[in-house]
């Protein structure tokens, strides 16, 4: 299996790739959101940059926060108006393939 981008980030940067978890940790703690709704938003934007290796470990992280999978498709076509097709095309097929590797590996647990 290939290593996935941020594999190689972390061999490559590790201090970088350390200071940048700190970061992302204390924006984890902000207060204001519920951790669901920060992941449906960082699915959003994530889209809107057309990343799907971000939106799919964001898929697996919102359905683990109680999201559903209407939601977690409702963050990704919310950008159609605002950044195109492209964008949801590119990224839906990979929230629904980290939503299938969740039911799978819930599968195999039960």
């Amino acid at each position: 299996m290939a290593k996935s981008s941020y594999e190689v980030f972390r061999k490559e940067c590790p201090e970088l790739e350390e200071r940048f978890n700190n970061l992302v940790e204390v924006q984890r703690t902000l207060s204001g959101l519920d951790n669901k709704t920060k992941q449906l938003i960082n699915i959003a934007i994530q889209t809107a940059t057309r990343n799907p290796e971000g939106v799919r470990l964001h898929a697996i992280m919102a359905w683990q926060a109680g999201a559903t999978r209407d939601e977690i498709v409702g963050a990704i076509v919310m950008n159609l108006h605002l950044t195109g097709l492209f964008g949801v095309l590119e990224c839906l097929p990979a929230a629904l393939d980290g939503l299938e590797e969740v039911r799978k590996k819930k599968k195999k647990r039960d």
